[in-house]
C-alpha cells in the first residue's frame, strides 16, 4: 500500500522547491513517482497547431516519493505514516505524531 495517495497534501524534502507545500494531483505506483500542484515546475516548449498557438509552457514535473513527505491534516507536520488495521478489517493511514487517522 502506498503512503502517498491523490489529493493528499505533502511537503518537498529536497531540491529546487524545499519546504513548499502542495497537493497530490497524480501517483505513478510503478516509477514511485508523484505530481503534486504549483510545485517543479519545467518550461516545455510546444509546437502550435490549428486550436493551440503553440510556444513555451509551463508544467509540473514528476517528484520521486522519497523526495516528499505526508503532511498530517490535524498536527500539520510532516511524517511517515503507520499503518493499522480497524475492527471491519480495513488497513487505514495513522499519524505517527498525533495518532490520527489520515483519510
Amino acid at each position: 500500500m502506498l503512503t502517498i495517495k491523490k489529493k493528499d497534501k505533502v511537503v518537498v524534502l529536497a531540491g529546487k522547491d524545499k519546504g513548499k507545500q502542495g497537493e497530490v494531483l497524480k501517483v505513478d505506483p510503478d516509477k514511485r513517482m508523484i505530481i503534486v500542484a504549483k510545485i517543479n515546475f519545467v518550461k516545455r516548449h510546444t509546437k502550435g497547431s490549428q486550436t493551440d498557438p503553440g510556444g513555451i509552457r509551463e508544467k509540473e514535473a514528476a517528484l520521486p516519493m522519497a523526495k516528499v513527505r505526508l503532511v498530517c491534516p490535524k498536527c500539520t507536520q510532516a511524517m511517515r505514516p503507520k499503518f493499522d488495521f480497524l475492527s471491519d478489517g480495513k488497513k487505514v493511514r495513522i499519524c505517527r505524531k498525533c495518532g490520527e487517522m489520515i483519510a
